[in-house]
């Protein structure tokens, strides 16, 4: 038999093949990319940084890894519906109203000047963050890519529209009326997030609650109100 076609039936080391150096005349192999961060572990490295003497909302857009939107929406909701130190929901109102307003209308994350240099200490962005993992790391155990539908980009624009809905009710002076509606905002930011409908649909459910209590709770006021303005002129 001839030998040249005895040695032609050999296996030949190639790209199929999975020896040492898979067929790289270079030996190298292809590395895969490095796994998807969880908004908790850029949040926790953020807060560890202590370089920074105060972080700006400016900051926190650049360093969120593309997913500024839904992050910050959910990092400026969260502090009305854990204590907090005082004064911060009242500087994080105005970025919650102009992020959410931006998801309703399907723009690119984009924040004026006079909003994205607001700032606040990293002592009292550490203890927020030390504050709200907590919550976080659980939800991320429970969060998954599933229901697509309910979290596409048309989609998007409606539960944007309901977030800027419940974002101003957040603002509103109404008594113990701001824990639920941000709640409700939490839990549809982190469906955007992570591509989770599940999610994003109960907090549609939270957030539909939300708004006929706080309805009920500002006609109880108002009704108040005018009883007793009636009462002092009759």
């Amino acid at each position: 038999m001839d030998t040249d076609l005895m040695h032609s039936s050999d296996p030949v080391a190639g790209p199929e093949t999975g020896g040492d150096g898979g067929g790289d005349p270079n030996g190298l192999q292809r590395k895969r990319p490095p796994p998807r961060k969880r908004l908790s572990q850029i949040l926790a490295e953020i807060a560890e940084d202590d370089s920074r003497s105060e972080i700006t909302i400016a900051d926190l857009m650049h360093l969120m890894e593309g997913r500024a939107r839904a992050a910050l929406i959910f990092l400026f909701a969260m502090p009305n519906v854990l204590p907090a130190p005082p004064g911060l929901s009242g500087l994080l109102g105005l970025p919650l109203l102009y992020l959410t307003w931006q998801m309703m209308l399907g723009r690119v994350p984009w924040l004026p000047r006079i909003i994205a240099g607001r700032g606040f200490p990293h002592a009292t962005f550490a203890a927020l963050i030390q504050r709200v993992s907590p919550f976080l790391i659980r939800a991320e155990k429970l969060l998954r890519p599933r229901w697509n539908w309910l979290v596409g980009p048309r989609a998007e624009h409606l539960l944007g529209a309901l977030m800027l809905v419940l974002a101003v009710v957040v603002t509103l002076p109404i008594p113990f009326g701001n824990m639920l509606p941000a709640f409700a905002i939490c839990l549809i930011a982190l469906g955007v997030l992570e591509r989770d409908g599940l999610w994003a649909c109960l907090g549609v459910f939270v957030g539909v609650v939300a708004l006929l209590l706080s309805a009920t709770v500002v006609y109880a006021m108002v009704k108040g109100a005018l009883f007793v303005l009636l009462g002092a002129f009759s």
